[in-house]
C-alpha cells in the first residue's frame, strides 16, 4: 500500500469515528446541545482536527443525513412488486424498517427538530427529493389506472401514506406502546388501514400541494 493511499484511508476513519461519535451524540443529547468540543472529546480530538474535516456542526449533520437517506433508499423490495398496490405498501414500509434497522438515524433525521433543515440544502439532497417525485408519480399512475378514485391528490396520499407509518415509528422509538403491544402489527395495520381507506374514497380534509420538501 502507498503513502497516500494509507493516509486516505486513516483520513477516511477519522471522518467515520467523528461522524460516529456526533450522531451518537446528537441522538443522546439533542443537536442543539452537541458542540464541536463534545464530539472532539469523545474521540480524543483536538476541536481544530474537527474543523479539518468538517467546516461546522451543520456539516456533520448533513453528512449524516445524506448517508441515512442513501440506506433509505437503497434498492429494495418494492422493485420487484408485481402489483402496483404493493409497490407503493411496500415503498411505505422501508421507512418503518429503517427506523427499526437505523434507529439513531431515523431519530436524527425525522424527529429532532433542532437540526438544521435539509430543504434548504436541496443542491446536496437532490436525489431524495427525485425519490420523493419518483414515488408520487407512481402513485399518480395508480390513480390514473382507477385503482384509487379519480380526483385522488396523488401528493395527498403520498402524505397521508407517510403520516401512517411514521406516526407508529416514532411510538415504537420513544417506547409509547406496552410491553405486550406489536409495534410492528400495529404499522401494518395502520398502513392497511390508509391504503384502504384512500382506495375506498373516504373523504379526506387534508390537501396536498407538493411533496417537493423533505422536512
Amino acid at each position: 500500500m502507498g503513502v497516500k493511499e494509507r493516509q486516505e484511508r486513516e483520513r477516511e476513519a477519522v471522518a467515520r469515528a467523528i461522524l460516529d461519535a456526533a450522531r451518537d451524540l446528537f441522538v443522546a443529547e439533542g443537536y442543539q446541545h452537541v458542540s464541536i468540543r463534545k464530539i472532539a472529546e469523545k474521540i480524543e480530538y483536538s476541536p481544530a482536527a474537527i474543523y479539518s474535516y468538517f467546516p461546522s456542526k451543520d456539516d456533520i449533520f448533513l453528512a449524516l443525513a445524506e448517508e441515512g437517506f442513501r440506506m433509505l433508499f437503497a434498492p429494495g423490495a418494492e422493485e420487484s412488486a408485481a402489483d402496483p398496490i404493493d409497490q407503493i405498501r411496500a415503498g411505505f414500509w422501508r421507512l418503518y424498517e429503517f427506523s427499526k434497522n437505523h434507529p439513531e438515524y431515523f431519530a436524527l433525521m425525522f424527529i429532532d427538530r433542532s437540526v438544521p433543515r435539509i430543504s434548504q440544502n436541496w443542491q446536496r439532497f437532490g436525489f431524495v427529493r427525485e425519490m420523493k417525485l419518483q414515488m408520487a408519480a407512481h402513485i399518480q399512475t395508480v390513480i390514473d389506472a382507477g385503482l384509487f378514485p379519480p380526483g385522488t391528490n396523488a401528493d395527498a396520499v403520498f402524505r397521508i401514506l407517510m403520516a401512517a407509518i411514521h406516526g407508529v415509528a416514532v411510538m415504537r422509538l420513544c417506547e409509547r406502546l406496552a410491553p405486550d403491544e406489536n409495534a410492528d402489527a400495529l404499522a401494518r395495520d395502520t398502513l392497511e388501514a390508509a391504503l384502504r381507506g384512500l382506495r375506498a374514497g373516504i373523504p379526506h380534509m387534508f390537501h396536498s400541494t407538493s411533496c417537493q420538501s423533505t422536512d
